[in-house]
């Protein structure tokens, strides 16, 4: 527990740390473009802040190698993930900048998520069966090819997922923070009652994208210094897959005491932490597709636009996600250390969804809530706009003002009075 925190402690400070220089890198370069038509933030607010989570992610990843407990973890999987994490990582960070700092075709930046997937599959970091109950069969293996390809599409959707929901000050980041609590949380839950290095390395690589997030949010959080952009928004989605990757393929059969079900939990405990990102990619890719443009064209129609165009704040509509994400993914965890009917998970999910509705309504309290007011009338109360003042520019030469013309000095040289530009105060 104690290597845990550490490097989860180490990832975070490291990535504070960072963010200020990264913050002055994408000034300098320009990478804090003009202000979009879908964009909820009012002045040019400089990106790549994934730059700095991935330095916190590397040192994270480097410590959790050199520890006793999770070093033995980290490579004894056979599937080196230090390495595949750092690679891939750098990879798709590096994808994510060029186009946070001269923008980037979907099909490019895709190609760039499949090449990063890829290098987890060329690690070994994959998929190896899928979990099913025993009267379909039990688990099942799957080929290299099949893995390979489910794999990679795993990795690619909760990439997407992830950056779909990048949309307002601290989200992401909040989000993918709390889903990395739960897969960690699940992770130590199942290892009591299983061993095997595939877990332990799940709980570190968590560990360390818990950290990384942490790090990042105090400069993130509404009024945002920075942005996380693509680069850290596909960078955070790729290392919750590979914790989820590693974590999936359980044997139902050695958790049969865990739960009464416990063919569930490998399954749903995956879609509970993305179930937030993963509704905002499918209602996003059917409204565009239904509106005959491309699924990876932006639009101003996510969750947390709709949030606010229904009267909640910037700060409120993050809270309202954060707690409907936390409410989902650990009442999932939680139910999966106890014996429960198998009832109980749809009502859970019925649960989560009243929470989501009641807490989506538009505020009514008050002075009559958003309704009772244009939303020109109803500011957001959270502090000022989204972003930084622009930088101070340096002072050009100093123009002094003309001292206006003294009494002695009011006629031109026909003689004739002049109106002084500057009349004196009584």
């Amino acid at each position: 527990m104690r290597e845990y925190l550490f490097m989860a402690l180490i990832a975070a400070a490291v990535t504070y740390l960072l963010v200020p220089l990264v913050r002055r890198f994408a000034i300098r370069i320009g990478a804090m473009p003009e202000i979009r038509d879908r964009d909820v933030h009012t002045t040019p607010t400089p990106r790549l802040g994934g730059l700095a989570m991935y330095g916190g992610l590397v040192v994270g990843l480097l410590l959790a190698g050199q520890l006793t407990h999770s070093g033995e973890a980290l490579a004894g999987t056979g599937a080196n993930p230090v390495p595949a994490l750092i690679i891939a990582g750098g990879l798709i960070t590096f994808t994510g900048f060029l186009d946070d700092w001269w923008g980037m075709d979907a099909l490019i930046k895709l190609a760039g998520q499949i090449a990063a997937a890829g290098v987890l599959v060329f690690f070994d970091m994959r998929l190896t069966s899928i979990p099913l109950p025993e009267s379909w069969g039990g688990s099942t293996s799957l080929d290299y090819t099949l893995s390979t390809i489910i794999t990679i599409l795993v990795v690619v959707v909760t990439i997407n997922a992830v950056n779909f929901v990048d949309g307002l000050d601290g989200l992401a980041a909040g989000i993918v923070c709390i889903a990395g609590m739960a897969t960690w949380a699940y992770s130590i839950i199942i290892s009591q009652d299983i061993t095997g290095s595939n877990i332990t390395a799940t709980a570190a690589i968590a560990a360390v994208l818990i950290g990384a997030c942490l790090g990042f949010l105090p400069h993130n959080f509404h009024p945002a210094k920075i942005f996380m952009g693509d680069t850290g928004a596909m960078l955070i989605g790729l290392v919750l897959a590979s914790s989820i990757v590693t974590v999936t393929p359980v044997d139902t059969s050695a958790i049969v005491e865990m739960n009464k079900f416990p063919v569930l939990l490998p399954l749903l405990v995956p879609a509970a932490v993305l179930v937030l990102p993963l509704i905002d990619l499918i209602t996003a890719v059917v409204r565009r597709t239904s509106q005959g443009l491309s699924p990876f064209a932006p639009d101003r129609g996510h969750l947390h636009h709709r949030l606010m165009d229904i009267g909640h704040s910037h700060r409120r509509s993050v809270l309202i996600m954060y707690a409907w994400t936390f409410l989902f993914s650990f009442g999932i965890v939680g139910m999966s250390r106890v014996g429960v009917p198998v009832l109980l998970f749809p009502a859970v999910i019925v649960l989560a969804l009243a929470v989501l509705v009641l807490m989506a309504l538009p505020r009514w309290r008050g002075r009559g809530g958003a309704h009772a007011a244009p939303r020109d009338d109803n500011p957001d109360d959270d502090g000022p706009p989204t972003g930084p003042m622009p930088p101070i520019l340096p002072e050009g030469p100093q123009v002094r003002r003309q001292a206006p013309p003294s009494d002695g000095a009011r006629a031109s040289a026909e003689g004739k009075p002049v109106i002084p530009a500057f009349p004196s105060r009584s």
